[in-house]
């Protein structure tokens, strides 16, 4: 096991790419002290702990025909663009069983990032035990106006990447003296201001939660900001960061199944090409 800190952005299923990504991690037998996961990246860190390789791939592609697994129906009938239900539940329990014994035997720490919708801040909730922990995987995937609020021990919760998208300063915070970021944005990428037509619906939407509603409109400026710092921490090596060297096809909500696997395939074969320069990195004695 490296002891080193691994930071999953969200994106959507973009995030896809970090599940390539991760797969070639578990062909080389790697593990790290510390993963941090976002959104999408909180649902690809689970099947990575419990080592399913193909896992992550296949759940983000094997539904996207189903009307159980999302869309406007899901959306209408329960209140979630992706249905709860089957994603947290009939997947993980019956259609590709997720192996808990295994993710229990896991030496490490894993945490689920969310965005308190009274706070407006980022919390990090420990995944000890997939069976109960679950629903802070699904707190860290729902996304605002296209999802339920999720309760957890009394506090209300949505998407993690509203409020810290790309948790570096947490994994350096906790004493991790290498990070390795895996990003779903693009070199280059640079967060637009929110869509006025947007934002006037969170207005709405989210009227008793004004700080959500701050950090929403001023989510861009986090964002680019955390993106200089990333830059700043990669040219002096202190972390290791992996993304895409392109803009994808892949949509926030894509249907493709081509396009998905594609995206995939590229971030697997990223981690390939980059693998002997990040051994570099983690074995190299600060």
């Amino acid at each position: 096991m490296y002891h080193a800190g691994l930071v999953l952005e969200g994106g959507g299923m973009k995030g896809i790419y970090t599940a390539g990504v991760l797969d070639l991690f578990l062909d080389k037998d790697m593990e790290f002290s510390s993963i941090y996961g976002v959104s999408a990246g909180a649902c690809h860190l689970c099947s990575f702990v419990s080592k399913q390789r193909g896992r992550a791939k296949d759940v983000s592609v094997d539904y996207l025909d189903s009307k159980h697994y999302f869309g406007l129906e899901s959306l209408l009938t329960t209140g979630n663009l992706f249905n709860v239900d089957m994603c947290y539940h009939t997947i993980p329990d019956y259609l590709y069983p997720f192996d808990h014994e295994t993710y229990m035997k896991y030496e490490g720490k894993a945490y689920s990032v969310v965005t308190n919708v009274e706070t407006g801040m980022a919390e990090y909730l420990r995944l000890k035990d997939l069976r109960t922990d679950i629903i802070k995987v699904q707190a860290s995937a729902s996304l605002p106006l296209v999802s339920n609020i999720v309760k957890i021990d009394g506090k209300l919760y949505l998407d993690g990447g509203m409020a810290d998208s790309i948790p570096i300063r947490k994994s350096i915070v906790d004493g991790n003296r290498k990070s390795v970021v895996v990003m779903t944005k693009e070199v280059g990428y640079r967060r637009k201001p929110i869509d006025k037509a947007q934002l006037a619906l969170i207005k709405v939407r989210y009227a008793k939660y004004p700080k959500l509603v701050e950090l929403m409109e001023h989510r861009h400026q986090a964002y680019n900001e955390c993106l200089d710092y990333i830059e700043q921490l990669e040219k002096k090596g202190k972390i290791f960061v992996i993304r895409p060297q392109r803009a994808s096809e892949v949509a926030r909500i894509e249907h493709d199944r081509t396009k998905m696997e594609a995206l995939y395939e590229e971030g697997y074969q990223e981690a390939e090409e980059r693998y002997d320069a990040l051994m570099e990195y983690l074995e190299r004695r600060d």
